[in-house]
């Protein structure tokens, strides 16, 4: 019944991405190969040189943190979800579970540089751009004339949400262009980004307006 309605609720909508942003953030640590070494001074160079490996696992490991951490709190403004923003969310879950293949493809050429360093530093940005995409296009959605917010939302307050949640497209498409000059530069520049997400309370500015005092 292609046009039945989507009986789900915010709590269910934000269980099911937790399991899904659970199984990607996982999934990191699966390129990280164990190396096969015959002393210990050959098994700390094997070690030595995954570290493309190591930086670009941290560096997509926190922004899946951070993915997590903000999705939570867009979910807690949401009072209802319909069908467009079901199938929205499951655009944003499409674009973080492909998060670990451009991770590992990032991992597999950082050092080689050159061309193929290139274009794999600039799938792993496409693959942030598409989850900003993602989020920007669920909280515009959901915030267009308020129709699935909590209320009580000011013009200003949704003004910088809105910023918020779209102020990362500008980042990555600088880091797609960072990525055919050095791959290690714009993994650089991802690490920044994430830090600095991570440090701005970004995700505590997106919170339910306090219930008017009517003692």
């Amino acid at each position: 019944m292609p046009n039945a309605p989507v009986m789900v609720t915010a709590r269910r909508l934000e269980a099911f991405s937790d399991g899904v942003i659970a199984v990607a953030i996982t999934l990191l640590v699966l390129d990280i190969k164990v190396p096969e070494a015959s002393s210990a001074s050959g098994l700390w160079h094997a070690l030595g040189a995954r570290w493309p490996n190591y930086a670009s696992y941290a560096v997509s490991f926190l922004v899946i943190g951070i993915i997590w951490a903000n999705h939570h709190s867009l979910l807690e403004v949401i009072a209802r979800v319909n069908r467009q923003l079901a199938l929205l969310n499951v655009g944003l879950l499409m674009a973080i579970v492909l998060i670990p293949f451009s991770t590992a493809l990032m991992a597999r050429y950082l050092q080689e540089g050159g061309g193929p360093s290139h274009v794999a530093a600039a799938v792993y940005s496409l693959s942030f751009l598409l989850m900003s995409i993602g989020f920007s296009a669920i909280w515009l959605y959901a915030s267009r004339g308020r129709r699935l917010l909590v209320p009580g939302f000011s013009d200003a307050e949704l003004r910088r949400i809105t910023l918020g949640f779209t102020a990362g497209l500008p980042l990555y498409l600088i880091a797609i262009g960072v990525a055919f000059l050095s791959a290690a530069a714009c993994l650089i520049l991802h690490a920044a980004v994430a830090v600095y997400y991570a440090l701005e309370e970004r995700g505590g500015s997106v919170t339910p307006p306090a219930a008017p005092d009517h003692a």
